[in-house]
């Protein structure tokens, strides 16, 4: 089975990212990615929703408990 592994080659080394694997050898398949933003590999970027839906939503109901009562779920005959 193949697993992937993120790293960054420096200066003939590999500096891994995350977990790096737990082998004493191993044949590795290295693809190179030439414009790499080193900054953008160790942080993950968080998603942002726009402003235009700012304030727009809104919880009807419970949010536990089902709108429906259990007598009206025509699945449950």
């Amino acid at each position: 089975m193949l697993e992937s592994y993120e790293a960054v080659y420096e200066n003939g080394q590999l500096k891994w990212l995350n977990e790096q694997p737990l082998v004493d050898s191993a044949r590795v398949i290295v693809t190179v990615l030439k414009d790499l933003d080193l900054n953008a590999a160790n942080s993950k970027k968080r998603r942002v929703p726009p402003d235009a839906i700012a304030g727009k939503g809104r919880t009807l109901g419970d949010i536990v408990s089902p709108i429906v009562p259990e007598e009206d779920w025509e699945c449950l005959n």
